[in-house]
């Protein structure tokens, strides 16, 4: 395998010399805030649900967080051309502040649902205006390492999101780990103030594209509450119409929510978003692994956070290792990535059953998948990044860089919302015994292996193109 920088003269140094330093830092930094907040609630979870109720709402905590992060991901685009970078992320910021204050004293489920949409809709907005920003804020040659270091800040932080919710909710003081955001955020909003530039343009928003997309993932996210398989058949039935009635119009609008070509099935772009949609998905059945690892394994929450998080382990350092590659390498790359994540989840979805309590040799292999599960999406998620830019014009890349994120949190949303789906309708909420959950656990991960395998033919698309330094000339080969 070849492997070279990921650019002429590119090094990881200078990513942290410079403007690129400052670019860096409010990026990875945005990033950071976003994540932790999202994988926070996955190891307090239980503790919340014993304290306020609402265990049949488990899943929307981070559906309807997720839901509210793709309508705000879809407009980042437009607030940012419109106000500014500086004035964008002042404004993120307190939506996000705002989101975790209502959290913080939820007093029933309910608030608690309307905390979360709020700090997702800053955590969209965020998130977004960090991907925007990384064509602007580095030259091309540094994308490649610009992406590893976004996306591998997101799998870092993600190791501590739940380890930190783990340590609150042992404490007793859920509460807390809402709370602790608000300062947080606050000193980044002063960071973004001192360090963005200026940045505005005005164009319209793409309203209804942008309900279906929400849509899609609201009704997986209501029908999940029903344990009736009628229910979740009619909700997977009305995701599907709402995403492919989406597919249509996106191509005939004059306002996209995606660049060009992006939603045109067989076009080189199409199988770029595909296959980051397809790793993201995959990866969201982690957000139930705290809750399997108490139930199945008797695991203390604080540990079941860390063995959780071990996928971040798997993203990042492979992420880290990825970056080097360049041409021939990047592509062959990227089709390991939905191996690695078919064999985790096949793994999991036999062993999670059979847990039982201090059964170290079963818990190491758990961690070990996960850790596969994480390299999966690692070690060819910054290269699909460059991809999307690359194959996009000039004049589109503002849209396409928004897309990145926009793909990204809308499989997170649908990948939640569909695991609740399948894992309420299969034992999920069992009170008697294990052996509903762990029913649950066989079929939410096998479920979720038929993604990883449609994910390994989507990444084979990409590694067949054979192209040199210039990837647009890949659609010829389509």
């Amino acid at each position: 395998m070849q492997e070279t920088g990921a650019g002429p003269s590119s090094s990881w140094g200078e990513l942290f010399t410079g403007k690129q330093a400052i670019a860096s830092l409010v990026l990875s930094g945005g990033i950071a805030l976003h994540a932790v907040n999202t994988y926070i609630s996955a190891t307090m979870l239980p503790s919340i649900t014993a304290d306020i109720g609402g265990l049949d709402y488990y899943a929307w905590n981070t559906s309807l967080f997720i839901l509210a992060a793709i309508i705000s991901a879809a407009v980042a685009g437009k607030v940012l051309q419109r106000i500014g970078a500086r004035q964008s992320f002042f404004l993120a910021g307190l939506v996000f502040m705002t989101g975790s204050g209502l959290a913080a004293i939820a007093p029933n489920m309910a608030i608690m649902l309307l905390g979360r949409s709020v700090q997702g809709a800053g955590g969209g907005l965020i998130f977004t205006f960090c991907y925007s920003m990384i064509a602007f804020m580095y030259p091309e040659r540094l994308w490649s390492r610009a992406f590893a270091l976004i996306s591998g800040t997101w799998g870092i932080t993600t190791l501590f999101g739940p380890a930190i919710g783990g340590i609150f909710a042992e404490l007793g003081v859920w509460r807390a780990g809402f709370g602790v955001l608000v300062p947080i955020t606050i000193l980044y909003i002063i960071a973004t103030l001192s360090l963005l530039p200026k940045h505005r343009s005005v164009h319209a928003v793409p309203v209804g594209q942008l309900g279906l997309l929400a849509g899609s993932v609201l009704v997986l996210s209501i029908t999940s509450v029903f344990e009736e398989v009628i229910w979740s058949i009619l909700g997977v039935a009305l995701s599907v119409a709402m995403i492919l009635l989406l597919m249509k119009r996106e191509q005939k609008a004059s306002t996209r929510l995606f660049p060009k070509g992006a939603l045109a099935w067989g076009s080189p772009l199409f199988f770029v978003f595909a296959s980051m949609a397809l790793l993201i998905l995959c990866v969201n059945t982690e957000f139930f692994m705290p809750f399997y690892l108490q139930k199945l394994f008797a695991v203390f929450p604080l540990w079941a956070g860390y063995i959780a998080a071990t996928v971040s382990i798997g993203w990042a350092s492979m992420e880290v290792y990825s970056a080097r590659f360049t041409d021939q390498a990047m592509r062959r790359v990227v089709n390991v990535g939905p191996v690695l994540m078919a064999l985790g989840l096949i793994t999991l979805a036999v062993v999670l059953p059979t847990g039982t309590e201090g059964n170290l040799m079963l818990l190491s292999v758990v961690t070990l998948a996960l850790i596969c599960i994480g390299a999966g999406i690692g070690i060819g998620w910054p290269h699909l990044g460059v991809f999307a830019l690359h194959l996009t014009p000039d004049d589109d890349k503002e849209n396409a860089a928004s897309a990145l994120a926009t793909v990204q949190t809308f499989a997170v949303a649908f990948g939640t919302a569909l695991a609740g789906l399948i894992a309420n309708s299969t034992g999920f909420n069992s009170t008697v015994g294990t052996a509903g959950i762990a029913n649950s656990a066989f079929w939410l991960f096998s479920s979720f292996a038929v993604f990883g395998i449609l994910g390994i033919f989507s990444a084979r698309k990409i590694t067949n193109w054979h192209v040199s330094a210039d990837l647009k000339e890949a659609e010829t080969h389509f």
